[in-house]
């Protein structure tokens, strides 16, 4: 009990006999001191006393899919900054390929009481994934708030970078360059967002007057080694420009590029799509579309709040306008 009491002092800041006294619900602690100790119990891994279980600890759950795809330590920094600012704690939980899985993570979130998660990217933005976790958090009535996907049949708001838009200035931009064969890599034909991109570039495709043929569209995992297959394929077939729903993708694509004794972007042009850190510090620096992730992020957190403070969800979806960022890796084609 000592080294308890020791310990959650130290974290919070306080004295041990203030600590005491929280865990003995005697008077005499302000609020903010009260919450502070019991949120540091659950991240210390005690249990609270008897008396205090009923209450939602203050942690929310922050789960991401991977942390290698830079566009998920950056979301990461804006939610965890915003929630630290309402008074909440962080836990994030990053899945890892034969690891923890995102069931065994919303589970560990339940039994440690969490007031809310906070998904931002996973299996919810696959169609043919399993979604019976999310059903769980929602019978539970946890709240929950989704980035860059929505879960159809579930009502979590969510906030998302508008793929339509953000593949229409990627499309205009090359076409304007004068690119006529304009190839996309996209994620798996379950991945909600890369479904939307390949809707969004058919239809840019029909109002140039043209069409996507299928051969100009390739699938990959999202990773720099799968857009440097998926993109290579592509430069084989002749394509001059290509429009990538990552930024690894985009690198992967120019390593093909160069692979095959192609200059980027003297002979084949290649946007990204997040605008993630030191994409101006590749070689090209990556023209991309920029996800305005401050925005997103913090709009995700106001949303968990208003859940968190007793408000009706809103169930739908906010879409958030990307930027196009025009850098050194498109240019007109050698041909034009």
């Amino acid at each position: 009990m000592t080294r308890r009491l020791a310990l959650v002092a130290k974290k919070v800041g306080v004295s041990e006999a203030t600590v005491s006294r929280v865990l003995n619900g005697k008077p005499g602690v302000s609020e903010t001191t009260r919450q502070s100790v019991l949120s540091a119990l659950d991240v210390l891994g005690y249990e609270r006393p008897t008396q205090l279980r009923g209450e939602r600890a203050r942690l929310v759950g922050l789960v991401l899919p991977e942390l290698q795809n830079p566009i998920f330590p950056a979301f990461a920094e804006v939610i965890g900054g915003s929630l630290a600012q309402q008074g909440l704690t962080p836990v994030l939980c990053t899945q890892t390929r034969g690891g923890v899985s995102e069931a065994d993570y919303v589970e560990l979130l339940l039994q440690q009481q969490v007031s809310g998660v906070i998904f931002a990217g996973g299996l919810f933005a696959q169609a043919d994934a399993p979604h019976e976790h999310y059903r769980q958090l929602a019978e539970r009535k946890i709240p929950v708030v989704l980035v860059n996907a929505p879960i159809e049949g579930l009502d979590f708001p969510c906030v998302s970078c508008d793929d339509i838009a953000a593949v229409e200035q990627a499309w205009r931009h090359l076409s304007s360059l004068g690119h006529e064969r304009v190839g996309l890599v996209i994620g798996p034909e379950d991945h909600i967002p890369s479904r939307r991109k390949l809707t969004a570039a058919r239809a840019a495709a029909a109002a140039g007057g043209t069409e996507l043929p299928e051969e100009f569209v390739e699938r990959s995992m999202f990773s720099l080694e799968g857009g440097q297959a998926a993109a290579g394929r592509l430069w084989d077939r002749g394509v001059t420009g290509v429009i990538c729903a990552s930024d690894p993708l985009a690198l992967g694509a120019i390593r093909a590029a160069r692979r095959r004794q192609l200059t980027v972007p003297a002979d084949v042009s290649v946007l990204g799509f997040d605008d993630s850190a030191f994409m101006n510090c590749t070689e090209p620096p990556l023209s991309t579309v920029r996800q305005p992730i401050e925005a997103m992020g913090r709009a995700a957190v106001d949303l968990l709040c208003a859940q968190i403070q007793g408000a009706q969800a809103s169930p739908g979806e906010l879409l958030f306008e990307p930027e196009l960022v025009v850098r050194g890796s498109t240019a007109p084609p050698s041909s034009a």
